[in-house]
């Protein structure tokens, strides 16, 4: 729980979080190694010094450490992990559903696993979204368009496999759809997250809600264009929001689009944890005022109200989690460390 300076409590939903192994021992090539120093250059290019992790720990930290830094010394309340398999990188998996659930086994009220499936794998991907529901009930995917898969280097969202697959997630109920729509990780291709399919996708499936997430960076202008309207489209602001940081005038100039064209009620925080660690992201977000040129003409404020909003209100609402009802739980139950089975 987060704890404003005026004492107010304020129930986090870290809406973009992983548990991965990007480890050498992982690696199975050079790629491997390219995709996790690519993340560690957004670590220490972005965060500040007092926040910055060794390379090692970074590459492959524990469940004990995602724990602590998301509930005990962190302000998360709830953490959605969402996985992220790049099985053409790394032998068992970056940050697969089933390493995810491990952790989330240990504090089953603190985590909502999200799965992953890829549509290239035709049958096999509709079999794999039926597992996860079944084995997991998952209520949401992250999508990751420009993953590898053998020779393709890229898929989209209006592909007509991805469609069956969105039809068979909407038929089961998995509503949520987390798509990585942001900046390029080395070596992955940056038009292969171009945002252009979601505004089809987003069309086709109204009854699912296309978490964008990284609100399309560095495509800002097209993606808040499209979210204007979509009345499913939101966007998330891993990747975003720790510009507040070192570009704050920059970040104030993307939430202050966000709130023009879409409205505080469709922003997600997400701290891209373990990239970032988000006790300093609540933290400048409740502080930030925006600039007096920055909005002016735009007749948007970052009011507190708004702040709430994003930090919480927002997941929670897609996710149907009664918030008066866990913080009521939470109360009786303070964050601690349990012993691994």
């Amino acid at each position: 729980m987060y704890v404003t300076p005026e004492g107010k409590e304020i129930f986090v939903i870290d809406g973009h979080t992983h548990f991965w192994d990007g480890s050498p021992e992982n690696q199975s090539n050079i790629h491997g190694k390219q995709f996790i120093d690519c993340f560690y250059g957004y670590h220490t290019g972005f965060s500040p010094k007092e926040h910055i992790w060794p390379k090692e720990k970074f590459e492959k930290y524990s469940a004990d450490d995602l724990y602590n830094d998301l509930f005990i010394d962190g302000p998360d309340d709830i953490a959605i992990i969402q996985s992220t398999y790049l099985k053409d990188f790394y032998k068992n998996g970056f940050n697969t559903i089933e390493r995810n659930a491990e952790v989330a086994k240990r504090y089953p009220e603190r985590f909502i696993v999200n799965g992953s499936f890829d549509p290239r794998d035709g049958e096999k991907a509709l079999e794999y979204i039926h597992f996860m529901k079944e084995t997991y009930d998952v209520k949401g995917v992250k999508m990751y368009t420009a993953e590898w898969n053998g020779s393709s280097k890229g898929w989209k969202l209006t592909d007509p496999d991805a469609y069956r697959c969105f039809e068979l997630c909407e038929k089961l109920g998995i509503k949520n759809i987390h798509v990585h729509k942001g900046p390029t990780i080395i070596p992955l291709s940056k038009d292969a997250f171009d945002v252009a399919d979601v505004d089809y996708a987003a069309t086709d499936f109204q009854n699912l809600n296309w978490i964008i997430e990284h609100c399309g960076l560095p495509r800002l202008d097209d993606f808040t264009w499209i979210a204007t309207q979509e009345t499913n489209v939101y966007g998330g602001l891993a990747v975003a929001l720790p510009l507040i940081y070192n570009r704050p005038r920059h970040f104030a100039e993307i939430i202050t689009e966000l709130l023009f064209w879409i409205g505080p009620d469709k922003i997600l925080f997400g701290s891209d944890y373990g990239i970032w660690t988000p006790r300093w992201l609540v933290e400048r977000l409740w502080a930030l005022h925006l600039p007096e040129d920055v909005v002016a003409g735009r007749g948007v404020q970052l009011t507190d109200e708004a702040k709430e909003k994003i930090l919480g209100l927002n997941a929670a609402r897609l996710y149907d989690i009664d918030v008066a009802a866990k913080k009521a739980a939470f109360a009786k139950a303070p964050v601690q460390l349990e012993a691994a089975e």
